[in-house]
């Protein structure tokens, strides 16, 4: 009996946006194995339930997220991936999902890809077990049959409604299974790995001689003993920063203000709830630093007064407001005025959250004094904050600004790194 029925095939995974995304890892498992090489997508709405770095390193193998991105030898992402897979599996397959797909909406990159390609797909809702009965998922299940795409009904059992109903995801080794059926006759169909999406690249060591700095989340200003003034910072992309830096070698110090995720096994943490605290860790872990990455959305206000009483709601609330410190803009004046020479200067990198419009990034750069600054549109879908992904454009003084596509935050921080490294090379070889 053969124990990898799925040896040198390329399966394409794709993940929507069900609550049992969380499942999309030991699913990846599954498939690899059974043997196979897999590929993962994800919606957008998936990367809410399950990280596309967790996946990453699965799969050895970058997470598609966009349609319109393309690989590093500039050839179209999901076509390369499209007309090189042996099967395609979307699991779970939502509601929404099956209807853009029955209807041939190209709005994802699951459905972009599944149109382009000629592979047998296999699918397998999961969702509410009234939202799988409706007619119109029904329509749209019996549909994709005519498409000659095997559809896996969901199982019965208990929801995460909380109801009891059709609509849970089958357990793995049957989807494993039915991609095994679906590609049993067929030769695997494109065995070149140069004619495949590429793998990741391997893990670099060229910041092992750097300490670097990188400030991550919000700050949380006191109004009273409960309440305080914050932001919506998650964090999440000063740690990608910071994981990403800790495996090309470098040593970490992360100032960490209020975020939801968790930092890196491996970096020296400093807990900074608020703009002074978070002032005081950075300047203090500046001497001796290669690299400044500010992250953090730093307060830009605090209360004035803070009660050290929880206050009572029927005295009403007014709140006097006083700016912060620009930490950035000091930290750079100070590493401007110390060292001895280019090569103790270190890098200065900002961030910009900015909502509408970049226009006043290049005039912040300049004025703070970085070297670059990193801006985005927090108002755009995919770009905000708690988002999994990001676009930012790179600003050099002096240069004109430097658009990006947006990339998995894991990307942009790999992608800010070069330029780090960069900066660091040509400053050490002045």
């Amino acid at each position: 009996m053969n124990d990898q029925p799925l040896r040198g095939r390329l399966v394409l995974l794709g993940v929507t946006g069900s609550i049992a995304a969380y499942k999309g890892a030991e699913l990846l498992r599954e498939l690899t194995r059974a043997g196979a090489e897999v590929q993962v997508m994800m919606s957008q709405a998936a990367t809410h339930f399950l990280g596309p770095l967790t996946m990453e390193a699965l799969s050895g193998r970058p997470v598609m997220l966009d349609p319109l991105e393309l690989q590093s030898d500039s050839r179209i992402g999901h076509i390369v991936a499209a007309d090189s897979a042996d099967a395609i599996l979307v699991a779970p397959a939502t509601a929404r999902w099956l209807g853009a797909m029955a209807t041939g909406l190209a709005n994802d990159i699951i459905t972009a890809t599944c149109l382009a390609s000629s592979a047998p797909v296999v699918v397998a809702p999961a969702m509410d077990g009234d939202m799988y009965v409706h007619p119109a998922t029904s329509a749209n299940v019996a549909r994709l049959r005519e498409f000659g795409y095997t559809v896996v009904d969901p199982d019965t059992g208990s929801l995460a409604s909380g109801q009891h109903g059709i609509g849970r995801l089958v357990p793995l080794p049957q989807l494993v299974q039915a991609v095994v059926q679906a590609v049993a006759d067929r030769p695997i169909r494109e065995p070149d790995p140069a004619a495949r999406p590429p793998r990741a690249e391997p893990r670099r060591h060229d910041l092992a001689d750097m300490h670097i700095v990188v400030s991550a989340g919000g700050n949380a200003e006191p109004i009273d003993a409960v309440r305080y003034v914050g932001n919506r910072s998650s964090g999440k992309m000063g740690m990608a920063i910071a994981q990403a830096a800790l495996g090309r070698g470098a040593r970490v110090t992360l100032v960490k203000g209020t975020t939801t995720v968790a930092p890196p096994a491996g970096a020296l943490v400093v807990e900074a709830e608020t703009a002074a605290e978070m002032r005081t860790a950075v300047l203090d872990a500046l001497p001796g630093a290669d690299a400044l990455i500010m992250a953090a959305a730093v307060a830009d206000f605090r209360p004035l007064e803070r009660t050290a009483a929880k206050l009572e709601r029927s005295e009403g609330l007014s709140l006097r407001l006083e700016p912060t410190s620009d930490i950035l803009a000091e930290a750079a004046s100070l590493a401007r005025a110390g060292g001895e020479g280019p090569t103790r200067r270190p890098v200065m990198v900002g961030f910009a959250a900015e909502a509408g419009s970049l226009e006043r990034a290049p005039e912040k750069a300049a004025r703070k004094g970085v070297d670059l600054l990193v801006a985005n549109d927090v108002a755009e879908p995919g770009s905000g904050f708690g988002s999994d992904t990001n676009r930012v454009t790179i600003i050099v003084p002096g240069s004109e600004p430097e658009p990006w596509p947006q990339l998995p935050k894991s990307e942009v921080a790999e992608r800010l790194l070069d330029r780090v490294a960069a900066l660091r090379a040509g400053r050490s070889a002045e």
